[in-house]
């Protein structure tokens, strides 16, 4: 039950505006000379599209809205989720340890907290991360129904103690804080994608599909790692798993990518903004390579500092969040660490070329 066909998205009518054609710019389409495909990684086209939901989304949320002009360089990107195995050797190499793995220091801790919070007994006061509870719940937007802070859950650990990594070597590493992203990335010599260049490479080429295959909601079993079933009861197991599938068990996209959808949500290096793409499309013109927003906001709670995060998870429903459409996004603190959050990583065609795997 691991290998799905491997197919190629279809062709669907186009729903989106034409690009504008008075602001045209030029993209870099091509390899450059004398540079080749990395191992284990693709080369994306430049190209223009909008970015943001494809009219004809009626699962789209307010801040998938609305959809604005955008054109980005051609870049490598990573052919899937970076892998068990990849961060192990990273991780051996390096010395490096997780956010999820590291003594809690409460001096640093109550400066986040209320003054005159009390501390937490030590046994409390321990290492750990948050992991997927199954079960009934009365209200969906309480998130703390199904989740549930584990001592011992980290990336080595994904379900808690007792559990292991040990024959799943190409699954995709989760509990992966962002510093724990960017400190990967920078060993590798490379960096984490735009929220721009993501989901450019998510859609494969179908510039007006909600899915990368098109709009069939009918095909999401055979093309992503999502919740079959009802959220968060329970999982039919239809498409083949419960939980984290290896890496490359679905069909690729047009542009050869894996799990763009579904499997594990990814980070991506743009500050979460509320306000950003209402913002973009009012200047009615096309950014190019844009970096995102230059300052966190989330309208529901200003004080939080979030980054981006794309393409859905195996907890993802499509009677519930639907989050494996290409233009779904999510804001998410930066020492989250999450059993079903992991990420890729993209290379500039100027950056030094190091083998990960």
């Amino acid at each position: 039950m691991g290998c799905k066909e491997k197919t190629v998205p279809k062709e669907v009518e186009t729903t989106q505006p034409p690009m504008k054609k008075e602001t045209p710019i030029s993209v870099v389409t091509e390899i450059p000379e004398g540079i080749e495909v990395p191992k284990g990684m693709v080369w994306i086209p430049g190209g223009n599209f909008y970015q943001g939901a494809v009219a004809n989304d009626a699962m789209a949320m307010g801040h998938e809205k609305p959809s604005h002009p955008v054109a980005v360089d051609g870049f490598f990107i990573d052919v899937s989720e970076v892998t068990n195995a990849q961060y192990a050797k990273f991780a051996k190499e390096t010395g490096y340890i997780t956010l999820a793995e590291r003594r809690i220091d409460w001096e640093e801790m109550k400066k986040q907290l209320p003054a005159g919070t009390p501390k937490p007994h030590d046994s409390i006061l321990q290492p750990g991360s948050l992991v997927f509870r199954q079960g009934v719940v009365t209200n969906l937007q309480d998130y703390s129904q199904w989740w549930q802070w584990t001592i011992g859950a980290n990336w080595k650990q994904p379900n808690g103690p007792g559990s292991s990594i040990k024959g799943k070597d190409n699954e995709p590493v989760v509990h992966i804080a962002y510093e724990d992203a960017i400190a990967y990335c920078e060993w590798a010599g490379r960096r984490l994608p735009t929220e721009a260049e993501w989901e450019y490479a998510a859609r494969g080429g179908n510039t007006s599909g909600i899915h990368f295959w098109g709009n069939e909601v009918d095909s999401l079993s055979k093309n992503a790692n999502t919740w079959t079933g009802e959220f968060p009861r329970s999982n039919d197991q239809s498409d083949g798993y419960i939980g984290r599938a290896p890496v490359m068990s679905y069909p690729p996209n047009g542009y050869g990518l894996y799990d763009m959808a579904g499997n594990v949500w990814e980070w991506t290096s743009d500050w979460y903004n509320s306000n950003y793409y209402q913002e973009q499309a009012a200047t009615g013109k096309t950014q190019h390579n844009p970096l995102g927003a230059t300052k966190a906001l989330n309208s529901l709670n200003p004080y939080a500092v979030e980054k981006v995060i794309k393409g859905g998870s195996f907890l993802c429903s499509a009677s519930y969040c639907a989050s494996y459409r290409v233009s779904a996004r999510m804001a998410t603190s930066l020492d989250s660490a999450l059993e079903h959050l992991g990420f890729r990583t993209v290379l500039d065609t100027k950056s030094k070329k190091k083998d990960p795997s």
